[in-house]
């Protein structure tokens, strides 16, 4: 893959780039318009979203940074976003251009003023993977072989720049209203923030690792802060392939169903138990080693899950609180899905709406096990999305709902629902964090 030499960083840089690739968008507009004269329109649409994902994926792996984190985010969003863009846009998770070999020695001199052949004994100067906000290198220390973490220039400084530029086409593609709307974009900014912080990520790692080591089948990276920074991460290398690759060839349901229970219990244990959640469940942060255990690698993004919102929360997921209207209105108005000023329609709208989504998206929550590749639970679970995410009547209701901690639990739970679904696990034990 052709490496980067240079990552625009200023706000005036990124700025041009992104209209350039708005002026291309447009210029796929003007031809979908023509080919959907003489060719069917479904047919021409399909084009369309290929030609703009192509695009716009195209600029965004180039700037890096929170630009391409966003669409990252998005390629988790199946039900919202066409499929050409999920499929362009998964690429984020681990397969990006690298940064060029003088770029890479030149971001170690500014951390450590020492290039990295005088910091380890051997060190690869292709990346193995890239993604969004770094790339990983293979080294080696005293025998050892290590995974070094190197974060992308201008990195940090760009992110509120970039967020900036993004927030119009987030608030359209999800129908938020600008009232009320900054304190979501200021969790996000919040986390990229964070993320961009490896010595935190550090600090996160080895807060989960003490926690969770006992959970069976899953292994964890040894971290060395002495060969880290604030932009550079070293780690033990960890054997193993990406957890989507595994899924694609796997044919063992026995090893699915491992992999899925140490995944499964992981989540749950952290959020029932830690409140705090590792809320970036997407296959390149995980791999499956030779021997069939999963491997966690990455905590940049944590969310603490505070009291307040934990207990309405899942309160939600109780039959009891769904079944009586009262009770569940109570908790929508506890958890801001519902407020006070609302119209008549607007709270039999947003009732309804979550009360459809939760019965189903809950329902592993109410059994003792749950086949998680039985496909009808997802197909409902995307219907009720095209339905109301999709549907002309919710276009003209303001949908920035709910508090702001339901950026990033829903987030992880709908990653964690995906990576189980293409693991294909069946009979998963739901409770058994409890006994852990």
């Amino acid at each position: 893959m052709k490496t980067i030499k240079k990552i625009p960083t200023s706000k005036i840089q990124r700025a041009s780039k992104l209209v350039q690739t708005g002026a291309k968008v447009g210029v796929n507009y003007l031809k979908y318009y023509g080919d959907k004269m003489v060719n069917p329109e479904a047919e021409a649409k399909e084009r369309l979203n290929e030609s703009n994902a192509n695009d716009i994926y195209d600029s965004l792996k180039n700037l890096k940074g929170s630009a391409l984190k966003l669409a990252q985010m998005l390629s988790m969003e199946k039900n919202i976003l066409p499929q050409a863009y999920v499929e362009k846009f998964s690429l984020s998770q681990f397969s990006v251009p690298p940064l060029s070999a003088p770029l890479v020695r030149k971001t170690f001199k500014k951390s450590f003023r020492k290039y990295p052949s005088e910091i380890f004994d051997e060190f690869n100067s292709e990346a193995i993977n890239a993604a969004s906000i770094g790339q990983v290198h293979r080294a080696v220390k005293d025998g050892k072989t290590l995974a070094v973490k190197i974060q992308y220039p201008g990195v940090a400084d760009s992110i509120l720049s970039d967020l900036a530029m993004v927030k119009p086409i987030a608030m359209k593609m999800f129908n938020i209203k600008g009232e009320h709307s900054d304190v979501y974009f200021k969790e996000v900014e919040g986390k990229l923030l964070e993320e961009t912080n490896y010595l935190l990520e550090i600090e996160q790692s080895k807060e989960v690792v003490n926690a969770c080591h006992h959970i069976p089948n899953l292994l964890f990276p040894k971290y060395y802060e002495e060969f880290s920074s604030r932009q550079i991460i070293t780690m033990d290398w960890m054997e193993g392939i990406h957890l989507s690759e595994f899924a694609k060839f796997n044919s063992d349901p026995k090893i699915a169903n491992t992999l899925g229970q140490a995944l499964w219990d992981f989540y749950l244990y952290q959020i029932h138990t830690l409140k705090k959640v590792h809320a970036d469940p997407h296959p390149g942060n995980f791999l499956v080693s030779e021997n069939g255990k999963l491997i966690a690698i990455d905590f940049g993004c944590m969310k603490i899950i505070p009291k307040d919102f934990y207990v309405p929360y899942f309160e939600l997921f109780n039959k009891e609180v769904l079944d009586n209207s009262e009770l569940f209105q109570n908790k929508l108005l506890e958890l801001e899905i519902l407020r006070k000023d609302d119209t008549k329609e607007e709270v039999i709208f947003f009732t309804e709406m979550f009360h459809d989504v939760l019965s189903f998206f809950t329902q592993p929550f109410r059994e003792k096990t749950f086949d998680f590749s039985d496909i009808d639970f997802f197909e409902k679970i995307a219907a009720i999305g095209e339905r109301y995410f999709k549907g002309t009547r919710s276009q003209n209701m303001n949908a920035n709902r709910g508090s702001r901690h339901f950026i990033y639990m829903n987030r992880t739970f709908f990653g964690l629902f995906n990576l189980m679904f293409d693991l294909k696990a069946e009979n998963i034990k739901i409770e058994n964090y409890k006994s852990l």
